[in-house]
């Protein structure tokens, strides 16, 4: 039913092979546009994407150890290492 269809890269230009397995996943998922970039390409895309996280430091209300966490501290609510925090959801 399907076969091995040969695709050029819309980022990079290159050629890549969309397999006849690949097109039936597509088609279970329900997808229905074909791959228009490379794998090295949407791997590239897909790390680009992703941001990294800004940590701030605080200090533990628990220990008085060092917390590093995603958000910016406030001084009304208490911040938790990460030990400590398991400690308390347990």
């Amino acid at each position: 039913m399907f076969e091995d269809k040969t695709l050029v890269c819309k980022d990079c230009g290159a050629e890549f092979v969309f397999t006849a397995g690949e097109q039936e996943f597509y088609a279970e998922k329900g997808f229905e546009n074909e791959p228009q970039r490379c794998k090295a390409c949407r791997s590239a895309r897909k790390a680009s994407s992703k941001s990294e996280r800004e940590l701030f430091t605080a200090v533990c209300a628990e220990c008085g150890g060092e917390a590093r966490v995603p958000f910016k501290p406030r001084e009304d609510r208490p911040v938790l290492c990460s030990e400590c925090f398991a400690k308390k959801n347990a």
